[in-house]
């Protein structure tokens, strides 16, 4: 039918006028100066290719790699924090009011309890090395809910055929966020492979988990992770502490990374003390988040897609 009917149209005596003018003129343009600055040829035997020189023949700046792979080509900015809210982050606690508040509560305790262990945070000192160790495994946890959450309500919404209301955005952002988190440490930290194991598993473990307790009660996913959250707020403001006890010596001559200048917009003299403010920051936000989604119905309008 349709098909058919097109390949009648071509073959017209109209179209075939249109081509015998034509032919000639892009011909011309192929042989023509601009045409050849434009362009590259690939001959693989039976058929010549044009291409744009700049996609196969001219290889990227170094300049031009490093861009695409700083914050902001590839991914999203984040907030800039003021000095004000640096300042007004404090350790919090929602306390659990009904029994999905305490499972989710309790659930994280004993992931503290396993995660202070494996990272040596409970066993060795407290040095810049076991703080790298904390935070990196810390932060290859804490990226994983937001994109599954994210996910779950992205397929739902295609499925329903009904809007999200605002929720898809912020868990996917909150994702992203953790991961710069994790890509800033590993600037100053290559782990080593029985670590890396180490990570695996518990990624293995944790996405499945999450997977299905999202689909079960998004309630208790939504407050596990608020509990999760706290806990990173309370590690973050007693590593800010050693800094002010002098027992992190190396870090407080350690410049920013530029990843992480570029991600929160810090100034060209920023420190690892900066750094830590403001992913504390970050975390005391995905904190309130996740209390406040906690307490919402699944259909409800996320308050915080309203803001600017």
């Amino acid at each position: 039918g349709r098909f058919a009917s097109s390949l009648t149209h071509i073959t017209t005596p109209s179209s075939l006028a249109r081509t015998a003018i034509c032919v000639p003129v892009i011909n011309s343009y192929m042989r023509s100066k601009s045409f050849e600055n434009a362009y590259a040829t690939r001959n693989t035997g039976d058929n010549m290719f044009y291409l744009p020189k700049r996609s196969c023949t001219k290889e990227p700046s170094k300049k031009e790699i490093e861009a695409s792979l700083e914050p902001g080509s590839g991914t999203m900015q984040c907030k800039t924090w003021t000095e004000n809210q640096l300042n007004d982050v404090t350790v919090s606690h929602r306390p659990p009011k009904n029994i999905i508040d305490y499972l989710a509560l309790y659930t994280i305790k004993t992931m503290r309890f396993n995660f202070d262990i494996i990272s040596g945070y409970a066993i060795f000192p407290q040095t810049e090395s076991t703080w790298l160790n904390r935070i990196i495994f810390l932060e290859t946890v804490a990226g994983v809910p937001g994109s599954i959450a994210g996910t779950l309500r992205h397929l739902a919404s295609l499925r329903r055929m009904k809007r999200d209301h605002g929720w898809i955005r912020t868990l996917l952002d909150e994702a992203e966020n953790e991961r710069m988190h994790l890509l800033t440490a590993l600037e100053l930290k290559n782990p080593g492979k029985m670590f890396r194991l180490a990570v695996m598993l518990s990624q293995g473990i944790f996405y499945n988990f999450f997977f299905v307790a999202y689909m079960v009660s998004p309630r208790f996913c939504h407050r596990l992770v608020g509990y999760l959250e706290e806990e990173a707020v309370t590690t973050y403001t007693k590593c800010l502490e050693e800094f002010k006890k002098g027992n992190l010596p190396v870090w407080e001559k350690t410049a920013a990374p530029v990843i992480a200048k570029n991600y929160w917009k810090l100034k060209d003299n920023a420190t690892m003390l900066d750094v830590i403010r403001v992913i504390r920051a970050d975390e005391a936000n995905h904190r309130d988040v996740n209390h406040t989604l906690a307490g919402l119905d699944v259909d409800d309008v996320n308050p915080f897609s309203l803001k600017k």
